[in-house]
């Protein structure tokens, strides 16, 4: 069959029902050419849909204006434009190629635009005002909460402006959106592009086995001689730890944190347009400042309230941040001589010199109690034991990587609960870092069906090798029991309406039960569960445990300081006036000092290469990582009181905080929980900085 032939006999995936297993995406059998005629076909279908609406004649109601455009999906079997959407959207970050990244620029003005189109229509805007102002019936709790956030939402998008207002602010988002778009892709080429080339073995010096190992294997995959180095943590991190070669690491390092600041690849304008373009947003919409727009729907209210977190943090864990990094430059020039003078390339090989004088402790000594498949176990078993749910790999089931395992999950009576995808490599065209996103969210149709969620959990984890299995680090254990606790959240979602389901909450408490999670990493009862030898199947001695419960704070308040500066940096930007016009590099440096106690350099810059606030939708909410670490502290708390794997206080936190989606205040439902609003008390104890 010629190509052409099998051009007309293809049948587009999206374009009708799956017919899959739990309705899946069929990954084995969509072509780059689909998704274009899905977006196209998915905006013809709204347009459709929001015509309708618009049109009938019978008075607005919550059931025939809110609950219909809600969950539309009950009616017409799904939202194309939102299936298409969320597969496309985890290609572009997970598996991208040039092909995608095209269609990306080509789209993401359309799609913005018809985003505006709907937000701005004034029909569907007086159907919803109707229904706000002049509520038909006794609305439940949630579906007060709809209510509200689409009016709201509505109003945020501009649809009290005036004609003029409209039509600048269609202007504004479309340029935004794009540019945010570009500097994901530049950050993707720029990281990828780098590569450190070694073929003289002694410039291995000081590199575990390893970090040797996955470098060969890199330069085998890239067809070349010798050892190849990347700006993927798997390879970076190891290597900023373990080399010897100062010269080397000094390279490093300055690549990495001068990604996207020249080159065709720069990033140092789109970042001072995107400030001034969300600035003129919210002040288009009545705002001071981009934060005072953002912060409305935050759980810290307020520029005032994110500023006394940083600030009360800084307080608190600044002198003990000093007292570390002189700890650090001490044992340098313990081992260098009096003269030695740390450099941002030398803090991770010293601590580590000094984590192993203190704690005899690395990662390395770790690692081969961490071999994926005890973690994967580990970290499902644990699941098991805190909610009864259980995981099983389906390998039926179509994915879109080799890398990727896709499993079913089962509730504790033994219902299908959600599908879970894994995908914990690096690899060309998969941006950096650790996130969850889904391919279908949950909802309850207007027949009372309960659509359960498909969530994807994608990380950078070491790779295994020939000649070794995957064996992960402490620090990536923690990562995956974060990115797994939003999985979490995602797969015990159980509302009506999928706009306030799963992850759908204000972004200051989305962290909670990610950060939740990683208190475990540390237990000495949850190792004991998966942490064996790779080889012996011995378990991890106690004494290892100790050393590692002992050295949790290990430079807690210099990590501690360090989130706090990029806080700093992100509140900095969004709280401006007036335009932007500095230098990128001096402006940060200014923006972040309180929480800088390291020796800057001036050629760095972080702002070019913050995908959580350029492009990640973190911008004027990075503080919420700190918030939701004095929220996750205090909550744990209780489960450090009642037994850590206590079934009933795991079963409050699922049917109080994780289930419930943004169905109600994020307080109300921490105060159900808990019992009482938190304090940053726990958080203290726990860094060991108040006893």
């Amino acid at each position: 069959m010629n190509v052409e032939t099998e051009k007309k006999l293809h049948k587009n995936p999206f374009l009708e029902p799956y017919g899959t297993l739990h309705d899946v995406v069929p990954f084995d059998r969509i072509s780059p050419s689909d998704y274009e005629e899905a977006f196209m076909e998915g905006i013809r279908r709204d347009d459709e849909a929001i015509e309708k609406l618009v049109s009938d004649p019978a008075e607005p109601t919550f059931n025939n204006t809110l609950a219909r455009v809600d969950v539309s999906k009950g009616e017409h079997y799904y939202d194309l434009l939102d299936r298409v959407s969320n597969v496309f959207s985890c290609m572009l970050s997970a598996n991208t190629t040039d092909e995608l990244d095209a269609l990306a620029q080509k789209m993401s003005p359309v799609l913005t635009k018809h985003a505006n189109d709907v937000s701005l229509n004034p029909k569907l805007f007086a159907r919803i005002k109707a229904v706000h102002d002049h509520p038909d019936r006794e609305l439940t709790a949630e579906e007060r909460m709809l209510l509200e956030t689409s009016y709201d939402g509505f109003v945020r998008s501009g649809a009290l402006l005036d004609e003029e207002g409209k039509q600048r602010l269609r202007a504004l988002t479309e340029e935004a959106s794009m540019l945010a778009l570009q500097f994901s892709q530049n950050l993707l080429k720029a990281t990828k592009a780098f590569s450190l080339d070694i073929t003289d073995e002694a410039q291995l010096d000081g590199l575990p086995e390893t970090a040797r190992e996955t470098a060969r294997e890199t330069a085998r995959e890239q067809g070349m001689e010798g050892w190849t180095f990347t700006l993927d943590q798997p390879s970076y991190g190891p290597f900023m730890t373990y080399s010897t070669q100062r010269e080397l690491r000094r390279k490093m390092y300055m690549a990495r944190n001068t990604l996207c600041t020249s080159g065709p690849e720069s990033n140092l304008d789109i970042c001072a347009r995107l400030v001034n373009l969300r600035r003129e947003i919210a002040q288009l919409l009545g705002f001071d400042t981009y934060a005072d727009y953002v912060l409305k729907h935050r759980m810290a209210s307020n520029v005032a309230n994110v500023y006394k977190l940083l600030d009360d943090l800084i307080a608190a864990y600044k002198p003990t941040a000093v007292k570390e990094l002189d700890e650090v430059q001490d044992i340098a020039r313990r081992m260098e001589g009096v003269d030695f003078e740390l450099e941002p390339w030398d803090f991770s090989f010293y601590s580590h010199k000094l984590q192993m004088e203190r704690y005899n402790l690395d990662a390395e000594m770790l690692r081969p109690y961490f071999k994926i498949e005890n973690v994967i176990r580990g970290i499902f078993g644990l699941a098991n034991k805190l909610y009864g749910i259980t995981f099983k790999e389906n390998e039926t089931i179509p994915v879109y990587h080799p890398d990727v395992k896709a499993y079913e999950v089962f509730d504790a009576d033994g219902s299908f609960l959600a599908v879970l995808y894994a995908d914990f490599y690096p690899r060309k065209g998969k941006q950096n870092g650790a996130w969850m996103t889904e391919f279908k969210g949950q909802w309850i149709d207007y027949k009372g069906r309960n659509s359960r969620p498909h969530v994807s959990l994608v990380m950078n984890l070491t790779k295994p090798t020939p000649e070794k299995p995957a064996l992960l680090t402490l620090g990536e254990v923690e990562t995956f029991l974060h990115e797994f606790g939003h999985s979490l959240h995602g797969m015990f979602a159980n509302t009506r309406f999928e706009s306030l389901s799963g992850t759908n909450v204000w972004w200051d408490f989305v962290e909670l039960p990610s950060q939740f999670m990683e208190n475990y990493a540390v237990e000495r009862d949850f190792l004991r569960t998966f942490a064996f030898h790779y080889k012996s199947g011995e378990p991890i001695p106690d004494e290892l445990i100790d050393r590692i419960v002992k050295s949790r704070n290990f430079l807690v308040a210099y990590s501690c300081l360090r989130q706090v500066s990029f806080g700093l940096l992100d509140m900095a930007y969004y709280t401006l006036k007036e335009p932007f016009k500095e230098d990128i590099r001096r402006f940060e440096k200014q923006a972040w000092s309180p929480a800088i106690i390291m020796k800057q350099l001036p050629d760095t810059c972080m702002t070019t290469q913050f995908s959580h606030i350029m492009a990640g939708g973190y911008a004027a909410g990075y503080y919420s990582y700190k918030w939701a670490e004095v929220l996750d502290a205090d909550a744990f708390s209780v489960f450090k009181k009642n037994g850590i794997f206590d079934r009933a206080t795991a079963q409050s936190f699922r049917e109080n905080v994780l289930s419930k989606g943004g169905t109600e205040h994020p307080m109300t439902l921490y105060k159900r929980f808990r019992g009482q609003e938190p304090t940053i008390d726990a958080l203290l104890r726990r860094n060991g900085i108040k006893k």
